[in-house]
């Protein structure tokens, strides 16, 4: 059970509950949220985010790529859990979130079924298939999108029926803090990836470079509340998020000082920890 619950990676799970939440203060704000379509939201985020850590435990496991990996226990590849079990729980994860995103495209657009399936497909591809984009640097534009964008945009969209330029501002904030997780896990895995040819954008384009990418990902989060503020989008409250940047400058300086892959271990949950500070101080400045 440990081994699975390392594989959960609940640390990422803030990834998936943020945006929805963030999504759902705006729908409560614009006085047309709809909670059993919050609620359905949050199942396929979830469902997703899930799927892509067991898929991505898998497949790695596939490829190599775990065997001198330093961090969080891995299922396929700690000997422990069977990696076609891992398999499934990633299947049944989809399934989950794909069912409940059939019920929600059904209820309220089912033009939503195209975004429900990209998602699906982009969650499987991140690692699976021949080509898997994650491993061709990639990986932090699928979760900008996805765990950014579409997530927070889509929880709006379900509750209220509505695109608003406040909910895509708040998607790209959302986004940068999501891939600003993304980046502290490739770059603790640098050398690892490095060695078994896994070539993440951290890979790439060396260390130095991906610091300052998580250093700008992070300014401009924090940036967000500031352009809501200045474009009458939001009131001056919204500028209460900006009292979640010392958990975030936190993550940061260990970023910066340090190449170990153990006190990246926890900068990764600090930073995982600073959206989800980040979208309930925003959900506080919205709705109380």
């Amino acid at each position: 059970m440990q081994v699975w619950w390392s594989a959960v990676r609940p640390a990422t799970l803030n990834a998936s509950i943020a945006p929805v939440l963030a999504g759902t203060a705006i729908a409560v704000h614009d006085g047309g949220a709809r909670w059993a379509a919050g609620i359905g939201a949050l199942v396929v985020a979830v469902g997703i985010q899930l799927g892509v850590n067991f898929a991505n435990d898998y497949s790695d496991f596939v490829r190599g790529a775990d065997a001198n990996r330093v961090g969080p226990v891995r299922a396929a590849s700690s000997g422990v859990v069977d990696p076609g079990q891992v398999r499934w729980a990633a299947i049944a994860a989809f399934g989950v979130a794909g069912v409940a995103g059939l019920a929600l495209s059904l209820a309220v657009d089912v033009r939503l079924l195209v975004v429900g399936a990209a998602c699906l497909l982009a969650g499987w591809l991140y690692t699976g298939g021949p080509r898997p984009y994650g491993y061709l640097g990639l990986g932090e534009v699928f979760v900008f999108v996805f765990f950014g964008l579409v997530a927070t945009v889509g929880t709006v969209y379900v509750e209220t029926g509505r695109v608003t330029t406040l909910s895509v501002l708040m998607g790209c904030a959302m986004g940068f803090l999501a891939t600003a997780i993304l980046v502290l896990n490739n770059l603790r895995d640098l050398d690892s990836d490095a060695a078994v040819g896994k070539r993440t954008l951290a890979t790439r384009i060396s260390r130095g470079p991906t610091r300052i990418l998580l250093l700008l990902l992070v300014g401009a989060a924090f940036a967000v509340p500031v352009v809501l503020a200045i474009a009458h989008l939001a009131s001056a409250s919204v500028l209460l998020v900006e009292l979640g940047i010392p958990v975030a400058v936190g993550a940061l300086r260990t970023a910066f000082v340090t190449a170990q892959p153990a006190p990246l271990v926890g900068a990764l949950k600090r930073m995982a920890t600073a959206q989800a500070v980040y979208a309930v101080l925003f959900a506080m400045a919205f709705v109380l």
